[in-house]
């Protein structure tokens, strides 16, 4: 990897990671169905260079957003090092952390290049729950991560959307539309997809994990009309295309969720 790191360049990031205890030693963690990469003893730096230059290949060939599995369970130092070069020779291309993790390394990988990262959203749920997660990621670390709110995944459906009809998929979608600058749905959601593998799973019965499915996207139960005319709303108004401006108001009933976008303007963190 080119340079070397500069003095100072991460200070507040080793010191969050001290305090935090983490260690720049990848957290161990099993795969089944890939060849484990070995980031250390004889590995350095052959394979480092490798792992760079497969990902330099497919930024030649379009690829401007990779989504990356698990980073906290890779060398910190390899990330801070691979990121800060693609960010100095390739500035539009995007870093999205897969991160379900402690907070501190959640903000830690922000701190080190990640543009974006997967956060507890889907599982927020109570409106304490949302209140309290908003006012983290919207004022607490939001100099250090850029928070997406995904309303489901490939491995997540919330007990909520299994339950809830399809007015609880409408209602997660404005939620996350409205809420964070970031928001994403996995397949199938905008089609009220929504049965588990089995009781008390978060699973789907017919994953697309393990099979080809061809949807039918005009399928009774779907909201799809509504997330398009959220994506609107989104494009037509900037305070939704920032994570900063958020106030919540008081509201006495618990099924109401009472709240403010605006555009920032630096004073309300003065």
């Amino acid at each position: 990897m080119s340079g070397q790191n500069t003095g100072g360049e991460l200070k507040e990031c080793e010191q969050l990671m001290s305090a935090s205890g983490i260690t720049d030693k990848a957290t161990a963690k099993k795969y089944e169905d890939i060849v484990h990469v070995e980031f250390y003893d004889g590995a350095l730096p052959s394979v480092w260079y490798e792992l760079r230059d497969s990902l330099l290949f497919w930024i030649k060939q379009g690829v401007k957003t990779f989504r990356v599995d698990n980073p906290h369970t890779k060398p910190l130092t390899f990330w801070q090092r691979l990121l800060r070069q693609i960010h100095a020779e390739q500035p539009d291309v995007l870093f999205l952390a897969e991160a379900f993790t402690r907070p501190a390394m959640m903000r830690t990988l922000g701190m080190i290049g990640f543009h974006q990262s997967y956060t507890y959203f889907t599982w927020r749920t109570a409106k304490w729950e949302l209140e309290e997660y908003l006012m983290e990621v919207s004022h607490e670390s939001d100099h250090t991560m850029r928070p997406n709110f995904f309303v489901n995944t490939p491995d997540i459906l919330h007990a909520s959307l299994q339950q809830g009809g399809p007015a609880a998929f409408a209602l997660r979608a404005t939620l996350a539309a409205t809420m964070s600058p970031l928001w994403g749905v996995y397949s199938g959601y905008e089609l009220y997809e929504h049965e588990p593998v089995a009781e008390g799973s978060e699973e789907y019965l017919d994953s697309e994990k393990y099979q080809l499915r061809q949807w039918d996207w005009d399928r009774p139960g779907n909201i799809v009309a509504e997330i398009s005319r959220l994506n609107q709303i989104r494009a037509n108004h900037p305070a939704l295309q920032n994570h900063l401006g958020l106030r919540f108001y008081h509201a006495s009933d618990d099924a109401v969720l009472y709240f403010a976008r605006f555009v920032p303007t630096g004073a309300e963190h003065a």
